[in-house]
């Protein structure tokens, strides 16, 4: 088989075989098929897509392109979770030990932040000490031992997708629903799991703008886990604005823990929750959604669900004091209110320009090798729908960088629109999709 020939086959809209899709990842993960072939077949993709059977050849080889876990020896259902990603976006933290507690097993694999959305290995590093560059050794070693693990992707696991995302990324490739969905799946499916809930974002704040369009990822998502054998649901949620109140890397692990200790009812404990349920769902821990939501209270009010969170970060390296005492975090040197300059409720916040403005204070990353300063970040006063007066305060930022600072100010008020329009509550979570695995 020649390269140049599978490229110009799908550059013209034909349809490639499982052998040359193979042919090609197992030469792009080998150095043998170069980057500027590659880039231009994920741009052939990006026009012609992939069909359903191309689809799951694509993911299949990127998914075998290395080693994938095997945690057969553990008798209990393994469940995960992966989020398409946003801003505030921290119901990883919550989730993964009220599952864990419930005896539903959660092996992991979590990014980092890129652009204006955060990563989960960036907040946990902001926790003292906690260690998310695990070898798959000590990630079986630490499943087997809390029942959770929460780390980062090895050499070993999905080469393929960490050579072809980086690519994606510098060619305006990465909004591809088959790439994105090969990227989620390989990578999901190479942690050994049975089941695995979706939380496919759409919104301002999200890589999916458009529900349609965040509707068709969520279901071919769902039809690669129900081809692979695995029981998968999707929920499709509302990113229009920041989920929770905190923005920032230890600023939402303390929201998290906030929530774990029952002290805090917002939007983000509403959708961790409910994802924390469907996976006790998927886990066979209960028999209906109504059961598990309330197996999830039971876990929280109990505080077995932050005593697990306490566990995996001790045996993770981390600091668990850091969780109760928040004084143990990396601390900003300043902190400045910002005040509506008008009266009205709010309209909408522009999520996506608050994830970026973070960034410009340091609390995230525009490059993977950029560095991150824990510390930064903003914490919301007011959300959609809540009316403001003149001079109230609509947000707090933790700041290190005092020029940075001052230059963010009016174009974080800018993301807020007040009027006097009422304005209809954001329904969170519109849609629920699933199928039935294949035998």
């Amino acid at each position: 088989m020649q390269v140049y020939e599978i490229i110009r086959k799908k550059r013209d809209g034909k349809r490639l075989s499982e052998e040359e899709i193979l042919f090609f990842i197992e030469g792009y993960t080998t150095g043998d098929i170069p980057d500027y072939q590659a880039s231009a077949m994920a741009m052939a993709i990006y026009f012609q897509g992939l069909s359903d059977q191309e689809l799951m050849a694509w993911t299949k080889a990127m998914l075998y392109s290395g080693d994938t876990l095997d945690f057969s020896d553990i008798e209990a259902y393994k469940v995960d979770k992966h989020s398409t990603g946003g801003v505030g976006d921290k119901t990883s933290l919550i989730l993964a030990p009220i599952v864990a507690a419930a005896g539903v097993y959660v092996p992991m694999i979590s990014g980092r932040g890129l652009g204006h959305t955060g990563g989960t290995l960036d907040k946990l590093e902001s926790i003292p000490g906690f260690d998310v560059g695990l070898s798959a050794e000590r990630f079986s070693e630490v499943l087997h031992s809390c029942g959770v693990v929460l780390a980062g992707q090895t050499g070993d696991i999905v080469p393929a997708d960490r050579k072809l995302y980086a690519l994606r990324d510098v060619t305006a490739t990465v909004d591809s629903i088959p790439l994105i969905a090969s990227s989620i799946m390989s990578k999901k499916l190479a942690e050994g799991i049975d089941g695995l809930v979706l939380d496919v974002k759409f919104g301002s704040g999200a890589f999916m703008k458009d529900l349609t369009l965040a509707t068709m990822l969520a279901r071919t998502l769902v039809a690669i886990g129900a081809q692979m054998g695995k029981e998968v649901v999707a929920l499709l949620t509302d990113m229009n604005q920041p989920l929770g109140t905190h923005i920032g890397n230890s600023l939402e692990v303390i929201e998290s823990c906030e929530v774990l200790q029952g002290r805090v009812q917002n939007d983000l404990s509403e959708l961790s929750f409910q994802l924390a349920a469907e996976m006790l769902l998927l886990g066979k821990a209960a028999d209906s959604l109504e059961e598990a939501m309330q197996l999830v209270q039971d876990l929280v009010n109990s505080g077995a669900a932050f005593r697990k969170f306490q566990e995996i970060t001790a045996a993770q390296g981390g600091d668990p004091r850091a969780l109760e005492d928040y004084s143990l975090f990396p601390k900003a040197k300043g902190i400045i209110a910002l005040s509506a300059q008008e009266s009205g409720i709010i309209q909408s916040i522009h999520c996506e320009q608050i994830g970026r403005l973070a960034v410009e204070l340091g609390a995230g990353r525009q490059k993977v090798t950029d560095p991150i300063d824990p510390a930064v970040g903003f914490i919301l006063n007011r959300k959609v729908g809540d009316k403001v007066e003149a001079g109230d305060q609509l947000m707090t930022i933790y700041y290190n960088d005092e020029e940075a600072m001052q230059h963010i100010c009016q174009p974080l008020r800018d993301t807020f629109v007040i009027a006097d329009e009422e304005v209809e509550p954001i329904t969170l979570i519109v849609d629920r999709i699933e199928a039935t695995p294949s035998p």
